[in-house]
This record gives C-alpha cells, sequence and structure tokens, in this order.
C-alpha cells in the first residue's frame, strides 16, 4: 500500500493552500498604544477587528505566524449547524433544558456567517446542501431519535432521520446504521473564506502584523503591555484569540484548552459518476465514533476530503494519511486504488466540558475552544466579544459564561491524549461488537 496510495504529486499541505496559501504582510511599524490588540489573526480574531472597526474602536491583529496560518485554513471546512453543540464524548451530556440556549446560539453563528459571506460576497464556495451524521451503531441511532426535536424546535435544523433501509440515499456506503441529516448545515473552502475575512480587514485599515509573536502580557494601571520582538504596545483591552495554538503567553488559558492534532487527506480527482455515487446530495458527512471522522466533497465535486483523528499523538503526515486512506476505504471500498494528492493537520482546541467559549479571564478578553465546529464558531465568538467591548451587546451570549473549567492534572500539556485514544477506540469496538 505505501507504494500506491500517494500520488506522485503528493503534497503534506492543505488542498486549500491550491487556491489561497497564507503569506507574510508587508512590514509597518507597530503602534504605541492602540484601543485593543487582538493576539491571534484566524477567523476569531479577525472577526472581532472588523466589528471593532465597524464601531470606530481602533485595533491591531498580531499573530506569530502568517495570518490564516492555523486552524482556519487547515480545517474541514464543514459548518454544521449546531449539531455537535454539548455532545460530551468525555464531558457529561448537556440535559435538553440546559442545551437550549446553546443551540440557539449555535444557529445564530450559522446564519452570522451565512449573511457575512453573502454581504461581503466572498467567494469561498459556500454550499447549504445539509449535513449527513451517521450512526455508528443501533444504540447511537436511538440516542438521535431523541435530538430531532430538539434541533428542530431551538437550532432550526431542519433535522430528520434517515433509517438504515434509506442510508443510501444520502451517502454510498452500507457502514452505518442509519443516521440524521442536518439540512441547515453547508460546506466551504476555509482558505478563501479566510482570505475574505482578510481582505474586509484590509478594506477597513486594520492594523495586521504577521510574524509577530507576543511573547508577553503584563497588566497594568490602564490596560496591558503587549511585548513583542518588535516592540511593546499599550493596548487598554487585549482579546486572546488563539485557540488550538495558545501557548505559554497565557498560561491560565492555556491550561483550560486542550489542542488536538486532526489530520486530513484529499484524494486525486474521482473518476466520472464514482463522487456522486459516494455523496449522492454533496452533503458534509461525519459519524457518532469516538474516534471520529468527517469527509465531504471538494467545492468542485471531484475529489473526496477526509479527515479524522488519525492518532492521538504528533504523527508523521505519510503515517497518518494511510490510517486515514484505510478509515475511508472500510466506508468506500471503491476508493481502493484512488490515490492521495494531499495530507495536512492543524490543531482544534477542546475544552474540559467540550463547549466553545467566550468571556474575561484575569481581564484578558478571550474567544476559545471550537470543540471541532470553528468555522462559524469561532467566527461568531471573535464577533460578540468586539461586541461586548463596544458596549453593543443587548443580551449574554450563551456562550459567555464566567466558568471556564480546568482541570488539576492538566497543565497545558496534552499528555493524555494517547491514553484518551486507546479509550475511544475500546469504546467504539464495544459499540459495534454489541450492536444488538
Amino acid at each position: 500500500m505505501k507504494t500506491t496510495v500517494f500520488h506522485p504529486d503528493f503534497k503534506t499541505k492543505p488542498y486549500w493552500w491550491d487556491s489561497y496559501t497564507p503569506t507574510p504582510l508587508p512590514e509597518s511599524a507597530l503602534p504605541l498604544s492602540i484601543p485593543v490588540a487582538i493576539i491571534g489573526a484566524g477567523y476569531a480574531g479577525l472577526s472581532a477587528a472588523i466589528e471593532l472597526s465597524q464601531n470606530g474602536i481602533e485595533c491591531i491583529v498580531l499573530d506569530a505566524n502568517e495570518p490564516g496560518f492555523g486552524g482556519s485554513t487547515r480545517n474541514g471546512g464543514m459548518v454544521s449547524g449546531g449539531v455537535n453543540v454539548g455532545k460530551g464524548y468525555i464531558a457529561k451530556a448537556l440535559p435538553p433544558n440546559e442545551a437550549v440556549p446553546f443551540l440557539e446560539d449555535a444557529a445564530d453563528a450559522f446564519g452570522y456567517i451565512e449573511a457575512l459571506i453573502a454581504k461581503e460576497n466572498i467567494e469561498c464556495g459556500w454550499t447549504r446542501s445539509g449535513y449527513f451524521l451517521g450512526a455508528w451503531c443501533k444504540a447511537h441511532f436511538v440516542g438521535m431519535q431523541k435530538k430531532v426535536d430538539l434541533l428542530n424546535a431551538h437550532a432550526s435544523s431542519e433535522a430528520y432521520l434517515v433509517p438504515q433501509e434509506h442510508q443510501r440515499n444520502e451517502i454510498g456506503s452500507d457502514y452505518y446504521r442509519g443516521g440524521l441529516v442536518i439540512g441547515r448545515a453547508a460546506h466551504l473552502n476555509p482558505a478563501l473564506y479566510f482570505e475574505g475575512l482578510l481582505h474586509i480587514a484590509q478594506r477597513k485599515n486594520i492594523s495586521l502584523a504577521s510574524n509577530t509573536p507576543v511573547t508577553r502580557l503584563t497588566e497594568s494601571e490602564t490596560g496591558w503591555n503587549v511585548e513583542t520582538p518588535r516592540g511593546t504596545i499599550k493596548a487598554n483591552d487585549v482579546i486572546i484569540a488563539t485557540n488550538g495554538y495558545t501557548n505559554d503567553v497565557t498560561p491560565e488559558l492555556k491550561r483550560r484548552v486542550v489542542p488536538v492534532g486532526s489530520y486530513i487527506i484529499a484524494t486525486e480527482e474521482l473518476p466520472e459518476g464514482l463522487a456522486d455515487a459516494i455523496s449522492p446530495r454533496n452533503r458534509s458527512i461525519a459519524d457518532t465514533r469516538r474516534v471520529l471522522t468527517y469527509y465531504r466533497l471538494s467545492p468542485d465535486r471531484k475529489r473526496l476530503i477526509f479527515g479524522g483523528r488519525a492518532k492521538f499523538a504528533p504523527t508523521e503526515l505519510k503515517e497518518a494519511a494511510l490510517i486515514l486512506h484505510r478509515f475511508m476505504t472500510d466506508r468506500f471500498p471503491e476508493l481502493h486504488g484512488i490515490r492521495l494528492t494531499h495530507a495536512w493537520t492543524g490543531n482544534v482546541a477542546f475544552t474540559v466540558d467540550e463547549m466553545p467559549h467566550m468571556g474575561k479571564f484575569e481581564n484578558l478578553h478571550y474567544a476559545l475552544g471550537c470543540n471541532g465546529s470553528g468555522v462559524a464558531m469561532m467566527s461568531y465568538l471573535g464577533h460578540q466579544t468586539a461586541r461586548k467591548i463596544a458596549g453593543r451587546v443587548n443580551r449574554i451570549c450563551a456562550f459567555d459564561r464566567p466558568d471556564f473549567p480546568d482541570h488539576a492534572l492538566y497543565n497545558g500539556n496534552p499528555w493524555f491524549l494517547p491514553a484518551v485514544g486507546g479509550y475511544f477506540r475500546a469504546r467504539d469496538w464495544i459499540d459495534r461488537r454489541f450492536d444488538n
């Protein structure tokens, strides 16, 4: 397999970078002082900057690399519209009455990004073709039955169940035990969406500093001293929007987010008719396995983009690609012999309670913890954080909570992930082994 899986033009970089590659911005002098400094130039950081600008508040966005170099151009580009809120793989899942405000705001996040893309004419392949969540076992399908009414009532999900005998209307595979369709869901090219946000920020003359890592934050009587290798900026407020790349500059936030590497592969162009057979409705697809996989067709419907937790520890990309290729062909045996042109990874930020968070901690604003649903959610939390600073909030966002839980055994180094992976694999095996 190792000699046949990889295309001669195989690249260890995101497929999305074929259409937009993060590049350094022209260097300009840093301001001595500014109302708001934003650390992290991804979806959350740029969305916050755009909203601040619209409210007449000057800001600067600082990034240790090129804007968009992290998860914002490395994800699968799936926008699920709230179905993953409070799913509870390790933490206890939210009971329905507690889940309602989070579902409502997750639905609002979907509406926010859809309206923004339309208003700003962002050409990013936005396709509102729905989402299919495959049930790994019969018990998972039964669990889905309990969610449909809740999702439709509070997340406008346009959800309905698909029994196993009708599954091939949604996916060209018999791998699952039926599933759940979310009609109000979409997919896009995440790098082009990021590029659209970047262009909006540039049109608004927002200060953007690439390759400018923040090395230290110290609080002063009037705000914060933001230290970088290029100089120190005095800021009244600071927003931390680093998500899966949160580091020792904010140690208390670092120990509240767990960076998990998510790996993705892209196939070569598929033979005519095969893409339509795999995904007849062009859905985004994921499953209820704890060792998660997620996949969708490329915007031109010629390739399959397939991602998941190949391993729960840093892994060489070709090794991860082989694992994902096996997962892919387990679901679609007809893809044996199809070669891979790209493989890449990026960090997803999980939290102890498996919920996204925004708020203020030790006088630092933050928008963190996408938990695998970052395209709409991080855009929305950045937007909401900026509205809060601008005094434009007429209600508190559900994800803006005073508690941002940590764990006594976690200090920012995810040493436990291999053990978690082993537990997930065992539970998945048990669920399928006793599937009756």
